[in-house]
């Protein structure tokens, strides 16, 4: 390892050693029940954690809009917004719409995210996008962030321990998917 590339690590190293709260990485989260991400999302806050959208955050995981402080989400060019209504299952498994839930996911967005919604016709059963520059007018670019912590953690040898992917069964609160 060249010198500057050993500073640069070490740099990084002392870092995180130095931060007091972990990062999240979300990179291919699809949703699933919404008091599932609620309470996940809670707790994230509650800890001061740190949220990286570097891919794909999908349904339910979009609550993280509305649930972590906005100066602590950053998104990286591959970051991926999907919103749609709530829905619950019905009889034999078919999706039903859920206004109700629908009511409290929107009312759980940032006012820059609801006009955005609203704009694209509104939370509904058919899914829409917010990514690429649109997103990047409303989050601030965490491209350093991002670049640091795959740094990290191939310096110490892990694995993308920091993704979010879970799964809930539907339940009472609607469920996303």
């Amino acid at each position: 390892m060249n010198r500057p590339t050993a500073m640069l690590a070490a740099t990084l190293l002392l870092a995180d050693a130095g931060a007091s709260h972990a990062v999240v990485r979300i990179t291919n989260d699809r949703g699933g029940q919404i008091g599932r991400y609620v309470d996940r999302y809670e707790k994230l806050r509650a800890a001061g954690q740190a949220i990286i959208i570097d891919g794909l955050c999908a349904s339910a995981c979009t609550i993280v809009l509305g649930t972590i402080p906005y100066n602590k989400i950053c998104v990286t060019p591959k970051a991926e917004l999907a919103f749609h209504g709530a829905w619950d299952f019905g009889s034999r498994g078919r999706a039903i719409p859920n206004p109700e839930a629908t009511k409290d996911l929107f009312s759980m967005y940032p006012s820059q995210v609801r006009r955005w919604i609203v704009s694209r016709g509104g939370l509904s059963p058919r899914t829409i996008f917010l990514r690429g520059r649109q997103l990047a007018t409303m989050y601030r670019p965490c491209y350093l962030e991002a670049q640091a912590a795959v740094t990290r953690k191939r310096l110490r040898g892990e694995a993308n321990e920091g993704s979010t992917n879970p799964r809930g069964a539907a339940g009472g609160l609607g469920h996303l998917r």
